[in-house]
């Protein structure tokens, strides 16, 4: 009787644990930009994969092969998270915006946010504006400032 309960209870959390993996593979397929994609693939490996390793611990009982499986889902339940998390990071540093963000998705006309815009530097303007208007004489030879020259490689010395 206990064996028909552990083998029934194994085989409902394998056949959840493939329903997660089945959702998360039509997420893939089906989700319109890079974020939520990854969530969907966060799903798939971290729910997934971690109710198909519990139901198979529960299968082998408490053997060595239940503990190299506590192992597994261990190291995917520590490193999923922390690598989806890189990989948006990463999304967003390189300027990629989520498509929800901009609700284009929901019909809203896109707007810029005013968060993000700056006020410009009213001292850099004039100055690029009196720069613009009075443009330096390229007769004249530039008064170097030590940039972009290194001394001593381009020019002979005098010794």
């Amino acid at each position: 009787m206990l064996e028909t309960v552990v083998t029934g209870l194994s085989w409902i959390l394998i056949a959840a644990g493939s329903f997660f993996v089945v959702v998360g593979a039509t997420g893939l397929v089906r989700m319109p930009d890079v974020f939520t994609r990854m969530h969907a693939a966060g799903i798939l490996d971290t729910v997934g994969a971690g109710l198909m390793l519990i139901g198979m611990m529960v299968a082998s009982g408490l053997t060595l092969v239940s503990l190299k499986l506590l192992i597994i889902l261990a190291i995917i339940l520590f490193t999923s998270p922390v690598a989806t998390h890189a990989l948006a990071q990463a999304a967003l540093h390189a300027g990629l915006e989520p498509l929800l963000d901009s609700k284009r998705v929901l019909g809203v006309p896109e707007r810029k946010p005013a968060r993000r815009r700056k006020a410009p530097d009213t001292a850099k303007t004039e100055a690029v504006a009196a720069a613009e208007a009075n443009p330096p004489d390229k007769a004249q030879p530039a008064t170097g400032t030590g940039r972009g020259t290194s001394k001593g490689r381009d020019e002979p010395s005098n010794s």
